[in-house]
């Protein structure tokens, strides 16, 4: 089994929402983007709480209105090996180095993980600082509704 690479983070200096998923989807890593499943509600979901039409958007076109509304994208996962895309499937996972947050994003208060996989990591953000919140996947995998999943992703913004 071979060694996969992540994404680099979305992320800037105004940054003060931080949206941590597992590791890309196999669809994600030949695209190079972020949630590139067309299944995926993270862009839906996402772009419904910034009023921002995310979803119909190019890749690009996104980030500039993730910046703007404060929130960063990235994984808890730096490298780890996996067959397809489950998140049950991932091994020896290798976590991103987290402490380079402060520099990246001197203004992150919240930590928001996209799913249980990635909430594993909760302590570890909680023990630098953040507040954290776990938040259902939005995975296709994860067969909540899209309406359940976009209240329960509300509180992400939420105080």
């Amino acid at each position: 089994m071979t060694t996969l690479h992540g994404l680099p983070p979305i992320i800037n200096a105004e940054s003060r929402i931080l949206i941590l998923g597992s590791f890309p989807s196999a669809a994600s890593l030949a695209a190079g983007q972020y949630y590139a499943h067309r299944q995926n509600q993270f862009w839906r979901i996402v772009g419904a709480l910034i009023n921002q039409p995310l979803y119909d958007m190019d890749y690009a076109s996104r980030w500039p209105h993730l910046q703007a509304a404060g929130i960063a994208v990235w994984d808890v996962y730096a490298t780890c090996e996996r067959e397809g895309s489950l998140d049950s499937d991932i091994r020896m996972g290798v976590p991103n180095d987290f402490a380079a947050l402060k520099t990246l994003a001197p203004e992150l208060t919240r930590v928001c993980f996209n799913g249980k996989t990635a909430g594993k990591f909760e302590r570890q953000l909680t023990g630098m600082g953040y507040e954290v919140r776990v938040l259902p996947s939005s995975s296709p995998a994860y067969t909540l509704s899209f309406d359940s999943k976009l209240a329960r992703w509300r509180a992400m913004l939420s105080d």
